[in-house]
Formats: C-alpha cells, structure tokens, sequence
C-alpha cells in the first residue's frame, strides 16, 4: 500500500503537555536510566528502560497494565507482543519527547501499535498524516485499513474523499479494479457519490469487469442496478449501454433495458415529470446533482411549492411534496440530507415554527419551534447547529439569536447581538459566525459582528464602507466577502471584502447588475436574484 510521498520521512511535533525543557530533563533521565523502574521486552528481545509513571501519563494500556495488581505491577521486566522493537523505540521516544518521524514504511506499523498500546494522541497523529497523503492511487486502500482498525476519523474522511473525486479513483486505482462484487456494489449504490453524469458510473462498472471479465462479467445484472440508468442521456443509453456485448444478449438485463427505455422515452416527451425522483432508476444522487427551491413570494402571495432542477435534463420539476403552509423570508440551511426551513412570513402571520425536509424519503416534518418569531431572518450552520439571528417578529427588528442541536430537537438562547437587524445576512469563518449589514427599522445598517461559540460572545468589527440591507455575504479564502444590497435609496452593484487579520474593509470590483435579496453560493461562484416590486 504506497502513499507515493515526495518525501519519504516527515516530522510530526504534537502541542505538547510539557514543556521543551520538561521533554528534554525526562529524555536525559531515560537515555541514563536513572530513575528507570521497569524494562520493556518485546518479541524480538529489545530492551527499554522506562519510567512506569511516565507511560501511564499518556497510555490507558500502561496504566491498566501497571495497576492491575498482577504480576507486571512489580515485575522488572514486562513483556510487550506483537510489536518489533523499532517501532517501540519509536514511540517510547515520542512518549519522552512529543516528537516522531513517520515514512511510508513505518506509518502503518506506528498506528497499530498505537492502537494496541492506547496513545490516543499518537493515533491521532497517525490519521492525519494518512489523511494528508491521500491520493486516487491510496485511498482505497487506507480506507480498508482505517476500517480494519476502527480509525473512526480517518474513515469518515476517507469516505468523503472516495465519494467526492469517484470518478478519477476509478480511472487512476489499481485498487478499485480489486475490489470485491460487495465492495463495489456499496460504493456506487452511495446517494452521495459525487460523478458529474452517471456515464462515469456506468465506464466504472465496465472497467471492473474487463479486469477479470471471465469471472465478473457474470455480474453485469447486479452491477447495472447500481447504475441510475434513468439519468443517461437517452444516446448514450442507446449507443453504449442497450448495446453493449455484456448487455445485448443476457436476458437478465432485458427487463432493466425495457424499464429504462421506457422511462427515457417519457421523459423526452415530457409527461414524466411528477414521478422523476421516484423512479428508483432516476433516483437524484444527493447533494451533486439537484438543487431544490422551497417556498418564497411568488405571484403576489407566499407559495408552498417545491421545484427541483435537475442538471442531466436541464429542466425545473415541480414536486408533490409541497409544504403544508405558504412560507416566505424564511431562513434555509442543509445538514446531513435534510433541509431546514426556518421561520419566515405567509402574508398574514409570522413564524417561529420550523421544518425538516428529508430528501432521502422526500417527506416534511415539524421540528420544534424558535423561542421568538422571526422573518427575514439570517441563519447559518457551524459544527451541526443551526443559528438564527435577527429578523421581523411583526413589531420590531430583532437582535436576539438562538440556536438548534438537531440532536436534541432543541433551541436555546445565545447572548444577542449589539444591533437589531433583519435582512442581514450571516457566514462561518474560523468558527466565528459573521453578520453584517441588515435593517434596524430606521436605516438600512452597514454595521457588522462575530459570535464566537467558545467565548460565547459577540464582538462589533469594523463597519463596512456601504450601508447594506438584502447583503449576500459569504466566505472564502479566509476573507468575508460582502456583496450587493439595499443602501435605503437604491439597490447596489458593488461588494467589499473583510480581512479579520487587520480589521479591515476593502472595495472590490463591480458586478455587472445591482442586486438585493439574493443567494450566493460559494462552490460555483454564482448569484441567484430574486425580484421585488
């Protein structure tokens, strides 16, 4: 298992418990042996003196081992298997010294030991340097070990790191074609493997085969209902797939081809539309391939409608799943496949009620309201809550804020903000949560503040250079960006970029169009308008 490293030898230095010198006195002391009070044997006969107080200091193995009240509690000598004694020199060392060096060779050994010895902070180490060398070529292979040994961190990132780049791990990897039929199977049933066309799901399937086409091809049924057929282009079904030598004469596939054919054929005439997510041949993969709309003004009145896009027809779907209420100026957020919508208005009421949308099972639910009503309320996720801030309760602008653990169904109080503002709008940067601009019920605001979840406190910053109501702000490349907006007179076509380092407003270029009240998503760099008479 290669990680292919430019450098074979790296050293990884933990913030330490101790200090330097406090490493250092502790090191001279085992390299002189004085004050040594057991000596460690491994399987191929190393010895070490160490300090039995200094082990259990950083190792739950050790610390168990020398307080069980068996023998090794009082041996001299306690022997340690199933670990050489390079690797034990290795991390006795970093146990003295907070510092280790990892290479190809030793990283795998390293985290075993690790793992049977209980250095948490070394095994945790161990992850992230497995996950800073992962590559298209290694990270199948890391991930089966990250699995083997319950590395909890390292598989979800690996996990995440397999389903975003797909595509070239099945192209690059010599390890996907030695996958399993169960293996791969699991993989390109994923909802969230993240492919730009299911034509790429498709190439996988047939590159898997053709590597023991003897043995696999025998396996094209099973392989080819992991494909989401429905979302080929109908050429590229017809041309590559219903042709295909695999395909053409196996009566097993007979029916998946009539289905699809089917499907496709209704969809180009355009009467399929209501069924599209159902179907479970043209099941959207989640998040990569959709982008739903819910709720908002539309025709002079709040609406309840869903439309989802889809990017392989190049069209907009109107959904049987619309909402129960209307619902306007709401907050919306994602976390885990489930949409949040998040107060807002429905012409005549103002809401602190909240919804769930599970795009898994496409189904809405209540989840437990807001302690206070809020449209036109800003709203942002940082570490799997879900903050509201701000907003319109039908009498005055708000400077409350509060926040939601999914986990709990629970909202609950934060220390409110310096300035009442609705129409602001807010972003994560450095695990702070930024507001700026926004409407105070007088003037439209060009003041702004962080909220840090730690201090547990707000904390004004530098205004911006506008004032700013219907702003979109975002983050990226460690700077907020603020764009657009409402000054009080006219709408804008102009941003200006904050640097948390200095404080610090500066003006950026101009976009083509004025604008307010509008989305901006980071990913693609793209804006989307909403209109208001």
């Amino acid at each position: 298992m290669s990680l292919h490293t430019t450098e074979n030898i790296e050293k990884t230095t933990l913030i330490r418990k101790y200090s330097p010198l406090t490493c250092d006195v502790l090191s001279e002391l085992r390299n002189s042996g004085e004050y040594c009070d057991v000596i460690l044997r491994t399987d191929d006969q190393h010895l070490f003196k160490v300090h039995r107080a200094i082990l259990c200091s950083c190792s739950s193995f050790f610390r168990a081992l020398f307080t069980n009240g068996m023998n090794e509690t009082t041996d001299q000598i306690v022997d340690i298997h199933d670990i050489n004694g390079d690797i034990m020199n290795l991390i006795i060392d970093y146990v003295y010294t907070r510092e280790i060096k990892f290479n190809d060779n030793n990283i795998y050994e390293i985290l075993s030991a690790a793992n049977q010895l209980q250095v948490l902070e070394l095994f945790s180490l161990c992850e992230n340097y497995l996950y800073e060398k992962l590559n298209p070529e290694n990270i199948l292979g890391i991930r089966e070990f990250a699995s083997f040994f319950y590395c909890k961190k390292l598989c979800e990132q690996t996990e995440i790191y397999l389903l975003t780049n797909f595509t070239e791990i099945s192209i690059k990897s010599q390890e996907f074609l030695e996958l399993n039929l169960e293996q791969i199977i699991d993989i390109l049933n994923s909802d969230e493997l993240n492919i730009k066309s299911e034509e790429a799901v498709f190439d996988a399937v047939i590159r898997w085969i053709d590597y023991k086409v003897d043995e696999r091809k025998k396996n094209i049924v099973d392989l080819l209902k992991c494909v989401r057929l429905g979302l080929l282009t109908t050429n590229f079904f017809i041309e590559k797939v219903k042709c295909h030598p695999y395909i053409i004469n196996n009566e097993t596939c007979k029916p998946l081809v009539i289905d699809t054919l089917k499907y496709l054929y209704e969809l180009d005439v355009d009467t399929y539309q209501d069924l599209f997510v159902q179907n479970p041949i043209a099941r959207p993969r989640i998040p990569h391939e959709i982008i739903f709309v819910c709720g908002g003004w539309s025709g002079g009145s709040p609406t309840s409608v869903i439309e989802l896009y889809d990017t392989r027809a190049d069209k907009w779907f109107q959904l049987p799943f619309n909402d129960r209420f209307p619902r306007a100026y709401h907050g919306i957020v994602t976390i885990n496949n489930f949409i949040y919508v998040i107060g807002g208005f429905d012409g005549m009421e103002y809401f602190n009620s909240c919804r769930i949308f599970d795009l898994k099972i496409l189904q809405w639910n209540e989840i437990a309201p807001m302690n206070v009503k809020r449209c036109y309320v800003s709203v942002t996720v940082l570490d799997g809550l879900i903050y509201a801030m701000g907003g319109f309760d039908g009498h005055s602008r708000q400077s409350t804020a509060e926040r939601y653990s999914p986990n709990s169904n629970q909202w609950l109080p934060i220390p409110p903000m310096h300035a009442q503002r609705s129409d602001a709008s807010a972003t994560v940067l450095q695990n702070r949560i930024y507001i700026c601009g926004g409407f105070n019920g007088q003037e439209c605001m060009n003041s702004a503040e962080y909220f840090d979840p730690k201090t547990n406190q707000w904390t004004m910053i530098a205004p911006m250079r506008n004032r700013r109501s219907g702003i979109g702000v975002i983050a990226f490349h460690n700077s907020i960006y603020a764009i657009g907006g409402f000054n009080g007179s006219t709408r804008m076509n102009s941003g200006e970029r904050y640097n948390p380092k200095t404080n610090t407003w500066l003006s950026m270029p101009d976009m083509y169009n004025p604008r307010s009240n509008f989305a901006i998503e980071n990913k693609l760099k793209f804006f989307l308008h909403r209109r208001e008479n």
